[in-house]
């Protein structure tokens, strides 16, 4: 009798495990319309993210924007799934001792991913939605300086 209950325990726990980790490389498939290179490009210069699926549970980026020959803002991001929770670290050349900041995920669908850092200077919030002419558009948003502010920019797939 002792021996079937183990079995069956060992059985139990060999589901669950399984169940957790599929669940865990699920939820970050919903983020797949992300990776590829996008660009925007303006007058003031041109905005270029680089995504990559690094594993089953992990993406990362970079992202710089340059005016002429000069590259006004570098940064690196990472998007992991570690559980149940989704979050994107972003690492800004220069800001915060170079170390990263984290986003938790505040919503995720096939169109849109938002993430938040309330505690964050600026910004609080990022978000990528994807639209249906083969772009998408980033924008970061929360409070500057006291006030409300909000940048977006339309990034066309290369």
């Amino acid at each position: 009798m002792f021996q079937k209950i183990t079995l069956l325990t060992l059985i139990l726990i060999a589901v669950s495990c399984q169940k957790k980790e599929s669940v865990e490389k699920d939820k970050i498939k919903i983020a797949d319309w992300i990776i590829g290179n996008w660009e925007n490009k303006s007058a003031e210069g041109i905005l270029t993210e680089n995504w990559q699926k690094l594993n089953d549970s992990t993406f990362n980026a970079s992202s710089y924007y340059i005016k002429g020959k000069d590259t006004l803002h570098f940064e690196t991001i990472v998007l992991a799934q570690k559980g149940e929770t989704l979050t994107y670290f972003a690492t800004v050349k220069g800001q915060n001792e170079d170390k990263a900041v984290a986003f938790a995920s505040s919503a995720e669908s096939d169109k849109q991913l938002v993430f938040e850092n309330p505690k964050h200077d600026y910004p609080q919030k990022i978000t990528y939605t994807k639209n249906a002419d083969n772009t998408l558009t980033a924008e970061i948003s929360g409070n500057l300086q006291g006030k409300p502010s909000s940048e977006k920019f339309v990034m066309t797939k290369k």
